[in-house]
């Protein structure tokens, strides 16, 4: 099992993003090995372009990216690398903005709790156990299961804020 990534997320302080993206990718390829899944040249492409900010980017952003260094310009291509990323619980889909980021857990089950900028589109993934617990508590009183959830918080990260 690789290494998890610490809990405290990286997004909106500063660090050595070229660790950072160094240590995500030898994460992925160990989550694949794992997992019998292969990381194509294309699959492995995306992810970088996801972990190159810690941003949630469209489709077509990663597709205009790739299209770009020559992976060709066909919607079905970077949709399916992003479905890949997804699967393997190294991207994450970020419903509010049609978009997707790099997971900064991967390899842990778990489900995220996004806090989203709305002025830079900065994504961080929060520690999610406080939220999820308060959510289960809140659940079982009304007799409900939860099987699933994805929370998207938006406002302003400290550097948006520290320029408004």
């Amino acid at each position: 099992m690789p290494t998890p990534h610490p809990s405290v997320d990286l997004a909106f302080a500063r660090h050595d993003h070229a660790h950072c993206t160094a240590d995500a990718m030898a994460r992925a390829d160990a989550i694949c090995a794992e997992a019998g899944a292969r990381l194509t040249p294309v699959r492995r492409r995306v992810l970088e372009i996801l972990l190159e900010e810690h941003r949630a980017l469209g489709a077509y952003d990663v597709l205009n990216r790739l299209a770009a260094e020559g992976f060709g310009n066909q919607p079905p291509v970077v949709y399916r690398a992003l479905d890949f990323l997804v699967d393997q619980g190294l991207a994450h889909r970020i419903q509010r903005l049609n978009a997707f980021t790099a997971c900064t857990h991967p390899g842990e089950g778990h489900q995220p709790v996004f806090l989203i900028c709305r002025s830079c589109s900065a994504v961080a993934e929060a520690a999610a156990a406080p939220v999820r617990k308060a959510l289960d508590g809140a659940a079982k009183g009304l007799g409900f299961v939860i099987e699933g959830s994805t929370i998207e918080a938006i406002g302003l990260c400290p550097a948006c804020r520290e320029a408004s």
